[in-house]
């Protein structure tokens, strides 16, 4: 089964053709990095109107790429859940129009579970029942994944996701959008000891809280500043990334312990930071558990992860019609 994705949520607008769920036969995106950089982070009216001047060259690339024509597509699926209103419904609705002018199939597809689903394409031996953690710029959720289509929240962040706290300590810091990759290097230049960030606790368990933490690195850098104190941001990135990760590793294995899991995985932006990848894959290790984390290209937004939940939620009989919109906000268990 070949399923054409689009994936629109944010500022990639990508497009990919999936067989069978694991095999990609092409993933294209283009990316609007270099210009949201001006403004320091993504400007939703911006995104959404570049989604509208690049959906059908990037779509059609991805059939060119793919070898084959429209009329060998099986379906097509979309994002419609969660993220920028704006940008999802362009792909929302070219979707729609694409799907009716086919008359093929409309799979809507939760971009949280695209994420997870990821995993599925690097390692084609994973299958559900698993623990997983899904950390990016809008989400930071330990997520029970019982089935393919069926998944149960465990823990949230009750503030900033993971990525967002990475991209605002970023822009304090005076790296460039998107933080988390200059972080990630400035790390590895820095002394994780120097300073001493706080980690903020929470009611549940094993929910996040990244709010305090991205206040606390702003405040060190003014407070050091004012007083004429030199700032070593090296040392202050390797501090945040090492308290984060911290947090984001201890929680997620604790909560695996807790639950039974001795499978777990690794999912969204996030996924990419070098020292979350190897501090749980340590744990895992340790507890003697099975980690599993997608390649560096499938970790950040992309259409091939979408195609890839789209197979598992049509053969579920998850299909949409035409009157599928697009939400900015949608809980994993609704369809």
């Amino acid at each position: 089964m070949k399923i054409l994705a689009i994936e629109s949520s944010c500022d990639e607008t990508a497009a990919a053709v999936v067989e069978d769920g694991k095999t990609v036969l092409s993933s294209v995106i283009a990316t609007q990095i270099d210009e949201h950089k001006l403004y320091g982070g993504v400007v939703p009216e911006i995104a959404s109107r570049r989604h509208c001047e690049n959906i059908t060259g990037v779509v059609a690339e991805a059939i060119e790429k793919a070898g084959i024509s429209l009329s060998d597509i099986d379906a097509v699926a979309v994002t419609n859940a969660p993220g920028l209103i704006g940008a999802l419904l362009v792909g929302v609705n070219y979707a729609k129009g694409l799907a009716l002018s086919l008359g093929k199939p409309l799979i809507a597809v939760h971009h949280i579970k695209g994420h997870i689903a990821a995993n599925y394409i690097t390692h084609k031996e994973l299958y559900p029942p698993y623990l997983c953690l899904v950390a990016s710029g809008g989400h930071s959720h330990i997520v029970k994944v019982n089935s393919y289509t069926e998944l149960e929240t465990v823990g949230k962040t009750t503030d900033d996701a993971a990525g967002e706290a990475f991209d605002k300590a970023a822009r304090a810091m005076g790296f460039p959008y998107p933080g988390g990759v200059h972080i990630d290097k400035a790390a590895k230049l820095g002394d994780s000891t120097k300073y001493k960030l706080p980690k903020p606790a929470t009611k549940n368990e094993f929910d996040f809280s990244f709010s305090g933490l991205k206040t606390a690195v702003m405040n060190l850098i003014n407070n050091s500043r004012q007083k004429g104190e030199e700032v070593d941001m090296n040392s202050v990135a390797a501090c945040f990334q090492e308290t984060i990760t911290d947090i984001l590793s201890d929680k997620f294995i604790a909560a695996a312990n807790a639950l039974g899991y001795k499978k777990i995985a690794l999912a969204g932006g996030v996924a990419a930071n070098s020292a979350l990848r190897t501090k749980i894959a340590d744990k895992a290790k340790e507890n003697g558990m099975d980690f599993y984390v997608p390649e560096l290209s499938l970790c950040g937004d992309n259409a091939a992860m979408i195609g890839c939940q789209a197979y598992y939620e049509y053969q579920a009989g998850n299909v949409a019609d035409m009157s599928l919109n697009a939400y900015a906000t949608k809980k994993l268990h609704m369809l």
